[in-house]
């Protein structure tokens, strides 16, 4: 099974970092900030900092592990703080092929209004992050054994 990392990236204004994803006869959706964990990446963190570098140009504090999804792919979210980000900067395979469609980046309201406005995949975070979205820093650290 493929493993994957994703960002749940909360901006300093509090926002939700997500990718709007346009595609050729695919209905607009949006993702959280992430992909496939590759065989020179150290860990699942070092994972996500290499995604977060070529999807945003940026960097972040990674704070907990949040959720597990299986599915296809094994993925794990995890939750962090961006301060800064350069769409303009960023570098990726995905970016070099126009057949893959357009990666937006947006800032999305981190409350549960905000995320019921768009279609945020999977549809399983979506619910944890409406359902917490005031207290997302307080979730359980999955990375850590419960005492």
């Amino acid at each position: 099974m493929r493993e994957r990392v994703r960002g749940v990236l909360v901006t300093p204004a509090g926002c939700l970092l997500t990718v709007r994803r346009l595609r050729p006869g695919v209905t607009p959706y949006w993702v959280l900030p992430g992909g496939g964990v590759e065989d020179g990446d150290a860990s699942l963190e070092a994972a996500l900092h290499r995604e977060i570098r070529e999807e945003l140009a940026g960097a972040a504090a990674v704070h907990a592990l949040i959720h597990i999804e299986d599915g296809d792919d094994r993925q794990y979210f995890f939750l962090a703080r961006i301060h800064s980000w350069d769409p303009a900067r960023r570098d990726g395979p995905e970016f070099a092929d126009p057949a893959r469609g357009e990666y937006v980046v947006e800032e999305v309201p981190l409350t549960a209004a905000g995320l019921a406005g768009i279609d945020l995949v999977p549809a399983s975070v979506a619910r944890l992050l409406a359902g917490h979205a005031h207290e997302l820093f307080r979730l359980p650290d999955l990375r850590v054994a419960p005492a």
